[in-house]
């Protein structure tokens, strides 16, 4: 603030009054410029700071403290922390696991027998000396493989009444003068969208089997076909996923055409139905057709776009909610974090540990339980205090915190991220929709892209049948092979 010369010459008495009312008036004005100034200095600092914070959480998240997958970690991979708690799954086979130990079958298909000629030891002539016994050994191995040639032959004949000619039908899957068999199509079917080989390397498998090699446009048609044929199916998946009483639902991102699509999946331990559409959020979901529609539990995290359909119960992954605490727990150094953590797992393991036919924790263990979460939901709030009422001129909500995001979170959705431990039905996480979807994740590294969206309708389509028929501990090449022949797996009734 600029003080004039004048009043350091002259006393104030002798100065007019008009010029101290200017002067002080003057004065008032330099001294609000200059608290205006400090004022948008402090806003920006602060909102510096805010951006500084935000980039060292990103730089801080990974896949074992976020949501990110562990492929986006990059080669500098993180020491990761396991969440499980140490003793509970200890390594190599668990108790009550049925080995696949390769066993001997009574009755072999082939016999040779390797005989004993002379004597090791003092070179006794043996070949005419019966055997007393005999040591078995086993090989399992596959005979070499030929590619079976039938031909179909219709019978002519000639109608002695009319004098017409009538020719025998075809078998439906016979609609071609030489054509590959449903079998060899349900291989290559197989390996293309159940193990990600690509056409050109399909291609190459085959001949190297089988002496045949079935072009990429005959796998891409078996594709096609195969699609069509399971839509019975998919109808059926569809209509068992809408009885459930728990469903699991997720999404992520795909490449379609060069453009970023979703990928959206609905799942229980023995159902699996996906759907590729270009929009992520409700318009998305709802194409699969189940959401919409669906009244039982739907496990998910927590994308605002699944709130949107309440016409369900909704319950939340608390996997993504250890992983947050993690997060918070190493980037804001707040103990209440690790103490959700760990009261989430207690719970867990109380609901592990109950014996059946018990489907929910005892009256008094859901009310010591619910005191102590929201003993920590007021201990988190109490550390982060609402933000400031923001200006006029700002728009929107005022800027949180990340702990004050997910304690809000958690406060108003109590109910669904604790529903595991008031019915035992309903899973602690949303892991199974994220195995199941992790797959095709995989299918994408491996092709980049799809290069049609009817292709990546198929994928899908195929995918759903070939989980399902795996989930439902059918044989998946057999599967296959009805399919093409007309007679498509139907699931059984779901016990989800």
């Amino acid at each position: 603030m600029t003080v004039p010369h004048e009043l350091d010459s002259q006393p104030l008495e002798k100065l007019d009054k008009p010029y101290l009312i200017r002067l002080i008036l003057t004065m008032q004005q330099q001294l609000a410029e200059q608290e205006e100034l400090i004022q948008r200095l402090l806003d920006q600092v602060a909102e510096q700071q805010t951006q500084i914070q935000t980039l060292r959480d990103q730089l801080a998240k990974d896949s074992h403290n976020s949501s990110k997958p562990p492929g986006s970690d990059g080669l500098k991979k993180p020491r990761t922390r396991s969440l499980r708690q140490k003793g509970q799954r200890p390594k190599g086979g668990q108790p009550g696991h049925q080995g696949n130990t390769l066993k001997m079958v009574a009755e072999p298909d082939h016999v040779e027998t390797h005989r004993v000629t002379s004597c090791p030891h003092c070179q006794t002539e043996l070949s005419d000396i019966e055997a007393t016994g005999h040591e078995k050994r086993q090989v399992f191995d596959v005979p070499p493989v030929r590619i079976e040639v039938t031909e179909h032959q219709a019978e002519i004949k000639q109608c002695p009444a009319c004098g017409q000619p009538v020719t025998g039908e075809f078998p439906s899957h016979v609609s071609q003068p030489v054509q590959y068999g449903p079998r060899l199509k349900a291989q290559a079917s197989y390996l293309n969208n159940y193990h990600f080989i690509p056409l050109a390397r399909t291609e190459e498998l085959m001949t190297d089997f089988y002496g045949q090699s079935p072009s990429e446009p005959v796998i891409i048609e078996a594709n096609q076909q195969l699609a069509h044929q399971t839509e019975p199916s998919r109808a059926s998946i569809k209509q068992q996923l809408l009885t459930a009483h728990v469903a699991h639902f997720d999404e992520s991102g795909l490449r379609v055409e060069g453009q970023l699509h979703w990928l959206h999946v609905v799942s229980t331990p023995e159902l699996t139905l996906y759907h590729v559409h270009r929009k992520r959020g409700q318009a998305g979901m709802a194409a699969g057709g189940v959401l919409s529609e669906f009244q039982g539990g739907a496990v998910h995290d927590h994308w605002p776009s699944y709130l949107k359909f309440d016409n369900c119960r909704h319950y939340f992954c608390n996997a993504h909610h250890l992983r947050e605490l993690q997060f918070i727990l190493e980037q804001y150094q707040q103990p209440w974090a690790a103490e959700m953590a760990q009261l989430l797992l207690d719970i867990k393991a109380e609901v592990e540990g109950t014996p059946p036919p018990a489907m929910s924790l005892p009256a008094e263990r859901l009310a010591h339980y619910e005191a102590k979460y929201d003993k920590l939901i007021a201990k988190g709030l109490a550390a982060h205090p609402p933000p400031d009422i923001p200006s006029p001129k700002k728009r929107g909500r005022p800027k949180q915190s990340p702990p004050k995001n997910l304690l809000d979170r958690l406060q108003t959705h109590q109910s669904g991220v604790l529903a595991f431990m008031y019915d035992f039905r309903v899973p602690f996480d949303n892991n199974l929709a994220e195995r199941d979807i992790r797959m095709i994740k995989v299918k994408q590294k491996v092709s980049g892209t799809f290069r049609t969206l009817s292709g990546a309708h198929n994928f899908c389509a195929i995918r759903s049948y070939i989980s399902t028929v795996r989930k439902q501990d059918h044989n998946v090449i057999d599967a296959i092979y009805h399919a093409f022949v007309g007679q498509p797996f139907i699931p059984s009734g779901a016990m989800a």
